[in-house]
């Protein structure tokens, strides 16, 4: 079962991208929280607090917002532009007793014998989009790979899901496979093999040639 963390939340008073870095460094992520008919609220969360309960995979929130308690899952997560630090988070209010469109990281396990073939394992994709109850959001779904052997491949219709959860990515997106990688060959390489062809006379002296008249 999914566990409830629990975080307290502050109105944000000021809104836009100023506001939004002053908060930043006060150690504070500004978000939203919307849905269930109600207006949405901009409010901000102790950064360290919140990255710590997603490290760990929690998914579900009870939000404190002005003494009232909402449930709130992570709908969105916006990054830097290195992709290190979240600077906003998207929050939807829901019902424990609700299903939900969630997407799930997947993990890998194993090793695959086609590793002894000198292939190797190729994530395409390392999420799926999934449907469940809030309180059975997995924090991940795990996938073995220590059977997939050279030129195998798993689609998302391939993966196992927990039970109570159901896939909604297309069920053909390619997920993972096991290649051989073939190095593209230098240009020096390539030059190596080229035969090398015997130099030929243009065809402008040729021409010349014939048209001499014979010294016979």
């Amino acid at each position: 079962m999914e566990k409830t963390v629990k975080l307290k939340a502050e109105i944000r008073q000021q809104t836009g991208s100023k506001a939004s870095a002053k908060l930043r460094k006060q150690g504070r992520i500004p978000a939203i929280v919307y849905g269930h008919k109600q207006e949405p609220a901009a409010i901000t969360l102790d950064a360290h607090d919140f990255v710590e309960h997603l490290h760990h995979g929690h998914r579900l929130i009870d939000v404190r917002i002005d003494k009232k308690p909402q449930k709130v899952i992570v709908k969105d997560l916006q990054y830097d532009h290195l992709g290190k630090e979240i600077i906003h988070a998207d929050l939807m209010r829901v019902d424990i007793t609700e299903r939900v469109t969630v997407s799930v990281p997947i993990e890998l396990k194993g090793t695959a014998k086609g590793t002894e073939e000198g292939g190797i394992i190729i994530e395409h994709t390392d999420h799926l989009e999934v449907e469940c109850k809030v309180t059975d959001i997995p924090e991940s779904i795990i996938v073995s790979v220590k059977n997939m052997k050279v030129g195998d491949s798993l689609h998302a219709s391939d993966i196992q899901l927990p039970d109570g959860v159901k896939l909604i990515s297309d069920p053909a997106i390619l997920m993972i496979s096991c290649s051989i990688i073939i190095a593209a060959k230098t240009t020096e390489e390539l030059e190596e093999e080229t035969p090398v062809t015997p130099e030929v006379i243009g065809e402008a002296e040729k021409a010349k040639k014939e048209e001499e008249p014979s010294k016979e």
